[in-house]
């Protein structure tokens, strides 16, 4: 891997848990994930997505669920940890510290 695609990845990552920490009920499906990765700048296939949001249950972030042929991924709490920056996961951005 290189070190462009390790920061894409760990980017695209923090994206991904700031998205669903968003939403009320913490959830969303992939191809939703995708299209916010684009907003970002970050144009992956939802296979490329499938792959992050699987590195990330590893981690304990995220729950997924398959659906049909898309994944549906919930938010942790470890994952609001880390978006909280209570926490870090390894291979996850940090967040930045909030403006005071």
């Amino acid at each position: 891997m290189s070190g462009m695609d390790t920061i894409i990845r760990e980017e695209a990552r923090l994206i991904l848990l700031r998205t669903l920490a968003e939403e009320p009920d913490g959830t969303l499906n992939s191809e939703l994930l995708r299209r916010r990765l684009e907003h970002f700048g970050v144009s992956r296939t939802r296979e490329w997505v499938h792959g992050e949001l699987r590195h990330l249950e590893q981690l304990g972030a995220v729950r997924i669920v398959s659906a049909e042929s898309v994944l549906v991924a919930t938010l942790t709490s470890r994952g609001e940890d880390h978006v909280a920056r209570r926490a870090v996961l390894d291979g996850v951005k940090r967040p930045s510290a909030p403006s005071v």
